[in-house]
């Protein structure tokens, strides 16, 4: 099913099964980046470590052989689905003693892990949703406005106003005085259709608390319509899309997913630069791995930026779960560390527990010249 809701993940973060844990899965499956071949083999790789790190937990044989079932189950459905699969992400949660399936369909590209616990992993599903905005779209001509809500890549009808706007003047169908009063009947209902569209608008916003608001009419249109625009509207205007209410959904879908998906880069890279202006003033950001992971040990991070896709091995302190990029024993607890896999993808869990927003920045960005990962800070100790 597709990833719409709170509800769904609360609902998700509620299941607990009495005896068993559940495994839960997080795939990219973003063929936009990484072929068929490198997915299977990325995927393969990662259900492998899993299997090995199944073998370190302290938990019965019975508990364990579940968690085995688990990975059958779950790498049998990709095998079979993953050639077909189109999406940017999947998410599974299974528990196959309890005969407990879940699965979403994800519209971004989650960092692929898998994890073992007595209930579902969902903090990634929350991160996904965060990122996408609820955008209230208008589409009209002179005859009639749709209007829709996109959320989640899913597009609902909610509202239609018919317009009863004459016709326009056919040239040298009429003269003089009373051509010019057509014309004026026409004005007056045109002025009174963009009124009642405008206002209708206003009302969906209200109860339905839109984020973004996208707009699809023809130019000519346009001066008719911003007349009665109301303020709070004009703010959320974000932009305009070529499409008219005689267009099928998908179409409209397709439009406003393409103009959502830039003016969200371009926020994200408008965040990278008042990074690299923070850093420049040494103000209250930090960027490259080391100061970074310092930075968020000592809860002082407010919003993390990580170039998508960058990994990088790592060290964590078993006693106070402190990240390193380098250190093998714990400045603080001097002892130990031990390695992870992906010290990133460990500091994007630490950053969410913590409350943190984090950033995912899509490559080519300017993140990549201060090491792929940077912070705004709360403070600096």
């Amino acid at each position: 099913m597709k990833l719409l809701n709170q509800a769904q993940i609360s609902e998700l973060a509620l299941y607990r099964s009495p005896r068993f844990f559940i495994t839960s899965a997080y795939f990219d499956t973003d063929k936009s980046h990484q072929n068929y071949k490198e997915i299977k083999l990325r995927l393969k790789n990662l259900i492998s470590r899993a299997e090995d790190q199944l073998k370190h937990l302290p938990l019965s044989k019975e508990k364990k052989e579940a968690l085995r079932e688990d990975l059958r189950k779950i790498e049998e459905y990709l095998f079979q689905n993953l050639r077909s699969y189109k999406h940017p992400g999947l998410a599974v949660f299974s528990c196959a003693r309890e005969n407990f399936w879940q699965e979403f369909i994800l519209p971004d590209p989650p960092r692929n892990r898998i994890v073992f616990d007595r209930n579902a992993y969902v903090r990634p599903l929350s991160a996904i949703l965060d990122e996408h905005k609820k955008i209230g779209t208008l589409v009209l001509d002179r005859k009639e406005a749709k209007f829709y809500e996109v959320f989640m890549d899913d597009i609902k009808l909610i509202e239609t106003i018919k317009g009863e706007v004459p016709p326009k003047v056919r040239e040298g169908g009429w003269e003089g005085y009373e051509s010019k009063r057509i014309e004026r009947h026409i004005e007056t209902h045109l002025h009174e259709y963009f009124k009642n569209c405008g206002q209708t608008t206003f009302n969906l916003f209200k109860k339905n608390q839109f984020e973004w608001f996208f707009l699809g009419c023809k130019e000519e249109y346009l001066p008719y319509f911003k007349e009665h625009l109301h303020p709070y509207l004009q703010q959320r205007l974000k932009g305009q899309i070529k499409v008219s209410p005689a267009d099928n959904p998908d179409k409209i879908l397709t439009a406003v997913s393409k103009l959502e998906k830039l003016l969200k880069e371009q926020e994200k890279e408008s965040l990278v630069k008042r990074l690299i202006s923070e850093l420049k003033k040494d103000g209250l950001a930090i960027s490259g791995l080391d100061s970074t992971l310092d930075y968020l040990n000592r809860s002082a991070v407010q919003i993390l930026l990580v170039t998508r896709y960058f990994s990088q091995p790592g060290y964590m302190c078993p006693k106070c779960h402190f990240l390193y990029a380098s250190y093998e024993i714990c400045p603080g607890c001097k002892i130990h560390t031990q390695p992870q896999v992906d010290v990133i993808d460990e500091a994007i869990e630490m950053a969410m527990n913590k409350n943190c927003e984090v950033k995912h920045i899509n490559p080519p960005t300017q993140l990549q010249e201060y090491g792929n990962i940077g912070a705004f800070l709360r403070f600096k100790p």
